[in-house]
């Protein structure tokens, strides 16, 4: 091990003995008190060094090797330490990729802070090369997501889509404006690969059959599936139906998209243990039994079939928050988009959770490991022409 101070969170000293690491109250530790010998002998926490070799420093410090064993537990236990050689073989592999490291050092720094043990952040980095996630939608904002996913270090971002890119797909980080006219899976799955630090081989863009679920011969296993679709109200209402492969299949699979002007990401689905699309619809028929009446008028009038509403900034912001709750998920955590959607309409874009309970007579089987409740909490719209 060679113990190194974490560079991502910032020291500051209250006074000559209290030091404090990190700024936000949700990562800051105050450390103390430190004696003047203690104070110093931290900057030799760089990375550089084994333990035998600061033990050595240390006594030329005056400090015995039990301070130095003791520091040591107690900087780790605030998950204050990382280890600058550790992490395994993959991770030791990943060191060695100048160039990949230098696109993903912040992403690093980012998990060394919300990771506790020395060399966690690097083995959870090196662990999504090794992922498969597929993007169902490639608008503003399914093709953002995908771009952002591999760009943070997964290593195999598939999408899928129909159509060609239209003018107003178009959106930054996603479809790119020479890409009008292409098919929207090719210019995403190009914008896809151009993002990724470390390439995987090569995939032919030019199939326009949509691959099954199951892995081919040399893919991982599906990780995640994010469904964007295009269509709002596919994420607002989503159909059982298109989510029947991945129940099936076990898949956990995260909903984002914007319907209207209104932004949602979730719920977090993981089959047979919280709320999936089934358990919502069936929450909203409880309290609402015209509502698949309006879901169908809704999917077929004129107004499905016109350029929908899908303001640039709040799409960016709903893919942004979709892939950053698929990447807590990817690194082994529970979003707060597990069992629930986050919301956001304009103008006020004040962000709220919803959360999506398991519905007893779903087939999902979530429900018979729940709380017993059965609906989802959702506001109704409000009647204006009430007298």
């Amino acid at each position: 091990m060679h113990p190194i101070l974490k560079p991502a969170l910032r020291r500051g000293w209250h006074d000559l003995n209290t030091v404090q690491f990190g700024v936000t109250p949700a990562h800051a530790v105050v450390l103390g008190p430190v004696d003047v010998a203690t104070g110093s002998f931290l900057a030799l926490l760089d990375g550089t060094r084994g333990v035998p070799l600061l033990r050595d420093e240390a006594r030329r410090m005056g400090l015995p090797d039990r301070h130095v064993d003791a520091l040591l537990a107690r900087l780790t236990e605030a998950g204050l330490l990382d280890d600058a050689t550790g992490g395994g073989a993959s991770a030791q592999a990943l060191r060695g990729r100048t160039e990949v490291m230098d696109r993903l050092r912040p992403d690093h720094a980012a998990l060394t802070v919300t990771t506790g043990e020395p060399a966690e952040g690097l083995r959870r980095l090196a662990a999504r090369h090794t992922m498969r996630v597929q993007v169902r939608g490639a608008g503003r904002v399914g093709a953002v997501v995908a771009s952002v996913l591999a760009a943070a270090g997964i290593g195999h971002v598939d999408v899928r889509d129909g159509g060609c890119v239209a003018p107003w797909d178009v959106a930054p980080g996603g479809q790119p404006v020479s890409a009008v006219g292409e098919r929207r899976d090719v210019s995403a799955r190009r914008v896809v690969r151009a993002m990724t630090p470390a390439r995987p081989p090569r995939p032919d863009l030019r199939t326009t059959a949509a691959r099954p679920v199951e892995p081919e011969e040399g893919d991982p296993p599906l990780s995640l599936v994010v469904v964007a679709p295009r269509d709002g109200l596919a994420v607002h209402s989503p159909d059982p139906a298109a989510a029947e492969d991945l129940m099936a299949a076990g898949i956990p699979h995260l909903y984002a998209g914007v319907v209207e002007g209104t932004g949602v990401v979730g719920p977090l689905v993981l089959p047979g243990g919280t709320g999936c699309a089934h358990c919502l619809l069936l929450g909203r028929v409880d309290r609402d039994p015209t509502w698949p009446r309006l879901l169908a008028q809704w999917g077929s009038n004129a107004a499905s079939r016109q350029v929908q509403a899908c303001d640039l900034g709040l799409a960016t912001a709903v893919a942004g928050l979709a892939a950053a709750h698929a990447l807590a998920f990817l690194d082994g955590e529970l979003p707060s988009s597990t069992g629930a959607r986050w919301e956001a309409a304009a103008p006020g874009l004040d962000w709220h959770a919803r959360p999506v309970c398991p519905h007893s007579e779903c087939p999902c089987g979530a429900g018979e490991r729940g709380n017993g409740q059965e609906t989802s909490v959702e506001e109704e719209p409000h009647d204006t022409m009430a007298g």
